[in-house]
C-alpha cells in the first residue's frame, strides 16, 4: 500500500484525537508539570554559586590542557570569567571592590581585606592626577597614621563585605611578570595566601610550596573568605571546585606509585 493512500491517511487522522487525549492523560498521571519542566530537579547536587565574581587572566602561552583555570569555569560557569591576556577589563573605577590574588611585599592576608577596602572606600577612587598621588594604594595606606585606619573601621563596620570581585593570574610563575606589571592592575589590593601549601603535581622548582595552582588558589581563598570575612562556619560549600583537581591528583599519584614498584 502506498504511504499516500487516502485510506491510510483517513485512518491516521481518525485516531489522532484519541491518541492525543490518551497521551495527555498518561503524562498527567505520571508526573506533575513542575517535574516535566526539570526532570533533574530532585537530584541532590551541590550549589554552583560563589560568593564573589572571579576573573582569571590567562597568559597566552599557558597551555589549555595543563591549566587548572578551566576547572573553575566548568564548575561555576556563572561566576567565573577567563580572559586571555592582553585582553582584560579596565578595573580603575571599581578598585574599591576588587582584589588581586598575588604574593608580594605589599600583599595582605585574607583577614585584612575588610581593613584595607574600608580605607580605600573612604579615601575614594582617584579621578585625576590632582586628586591623589601616583603611589599604589597599599603603599599609601602604610604611610598614614594608625588612628585614621581605626577610625575608618569603626565608622564603616559593615563594609568589609564590599568586595565583589577577585582576580587570579593563570600562568607559570616565570611568566607572571608581564601581567602583574600591567598598568590596568596597578593600585589593586593584593592578597597572598601564605598559609596554604600546594598539592599540584607540576610544582615549579625553586618556588615555595605556598605558590598554588590557579584552582587551588581560588578554592583556598573562598574558604578563607567564608570564614574570615563572612564569619560563617565552613561546611564544604566550595569543595566542588576541586572535583577535577582531586581526580587528577589521585590518578597521577597512583601512576607514580605503580611506576615506582616497577
Amino acid at each position: 500500500m502506498s504511504l499516500n493512500s487516502p485510506t491510510l491517511v483517513n485512518e491516521e487522522n481518525s485516531q489522532e484525537p484519541k491518541r492525543n487525549s490518551e497521551c495527555l492523560e498518561s503524562v498527567e498521571l505520571q508526573a506533575p508539570s513542575s517535574f516535566q519542566d526539570n526532570p533533574l530537579q530532585q537530584l541532590q547536587l551541590a550549589s554552583q554559586e560563589l560568593p564573589l565574581k572571579i576573573d582569571i587572566i590567562k597568559h597566552p602561552n599557558e597551555t589549555d590542557g595543563k591549566s587548572t583555570a578551566v576547572h573553575a569555569k566548568l564548575l561555576a560557569p556563572d561566576d567565573v570569567t577567563i580572559y586571555k591576556y592582553p585582553c582584560i577589563p579596565e578595573y580603575e573605577e571599581k578598585r574599591h571592590e576588587i582584589a588581586l590574588i598575588f604574593p608580594g611585599p605589599n600583599s595582605v592576608s585574607v583577614k585584612d581585606i575588610a581593613f584595607h577596602l574600608q580605607k580605600y572606600a573612604k579615601k575614594g577612587t582617584c579621578v585625576n592626577d590632582n586628586d591623589c598621588s601616583r603611589e599604589p594604594f597599599l603603599k599609601q595606606a602604610k604611610l598614614e597614621p594608625k588612628e585614621d585606619l581605626n577610625e575608618c573601621i569603626s565608622t564603616n563596620g559593615n563594609e568589609g563585605t564590599r568586595l565583589k570581585k577577585i582576580i587570579f593570574i593563570d600562568s607559570t610563575w616565570n611568566q607572571t611578570n608581564k601581567i602583574i606589571t600591567d598598568e590596568r592592575l596597578q593600585g589593586l589590593l593584593q592578597i597572598e595566601l601564605k598559609t596554604r601549601k600546594t598539592c599540584f603535581w607540576r610544582h615549579q622548582k625553586g618556588k615555595p610550596d605556598t605558590y598554588l595552582s590557579t584552582i587551588e588558589a581560588i578554592y583556598y581563598f573562598l574558604v578563607d573568605y567564608h570564614q574570615e570575612i563572612l564569619k560563617e562556619n565552613y561546611k564544604g560549600q566550595y569543595d566542588n571546585l576541586l572535583f577535577f583537581f582531586s581526580f587528577m591528583y589521585t590518578l597521577i599519584k597512583n601512576a607514580k606509585c605503580c611506576a615506582g614498584r616497577e
